[in-house]
């Protein structure tokens, strides 16, 4: 791979992005070499609350508020919390400053119990790309690279596309890249 030190970083897909698992999404890159890439898609709400979707073997009382994220298409089932919370997982991989990656069974299940926190989002599956698939789609142009911000990573899902695209000193609207990315 040509960047050893990509991540982290966002990827924000083009408009032009075809793949429905990747139309108008903000990832949070955590992981690129030349093994390949992970990500965490962080826009993605479920429509139905957690306590409809998730079943356990054993009982869970899970707040009725709580939502989850769709992370990517791979590994649905595998739960991640993405973090501003350092407390919340002493062994939790530090992605960038402020920002903390777990996968611990104990933090998923107190999560699912807990109130929801805005500084904390339960993401199930994840983005992953094979060694140098992720180098292709960006030299095809099918994502842009955005500085990762915290504020960015915990915004609101509806606009946050458009606002990490507006970071970048760029209109939305007005991108524009060969038909049929992706």
């Amino acid at each position: 791979m040509a960047n050893e030190s990509l991540a982290p970083v966002l990827l924000v897909s083009m408009p032009q992005m075809l793949d429905p698992n990747f139309s108008k999404t903000v990832v949070l890159l955590a992981e690129y070499g030349a093994h390949g890439a992970f990500g965490l898609v962080l826009n993605r709400r479920m429509d139905e609350p957690a306590s409809a979707i998730v079943t356990a073997d054993e009982p869970l009382n899970i707040h009725p508020g709580m939502y989850l994220y769709t992370g990517g298409p791979v590994e649905p089932t595998r739960a991640w919390i993405l973090t501003a919370d350092a407390g919340l997982d002493p062994e939790a991989l530090e992605v960038i400053n402020g920002v903390y990656l777990s996968a611990s069974p104990t933090l998923v299940r107190r999560t699912l119990e807990s109130e929801p926190n805005p500084a904390t989002r339960m993401v199930v599956g994840y983005a992953g790309w094979g060694a140098g698939q992720l180098d292709v789609e960006l030299a095809e142009g099918s994502w842009l690279l955005a500085p990762v911000a915290s504020d960015l990573i915990f915004a609101n899902v509806d606009s946050m596309w458009e606002a990490a695209i507006r970071r970048l000193g760029a209109e939305p609207s007005m991108l524009q890249g060969s038909s049929g990315v992706h």
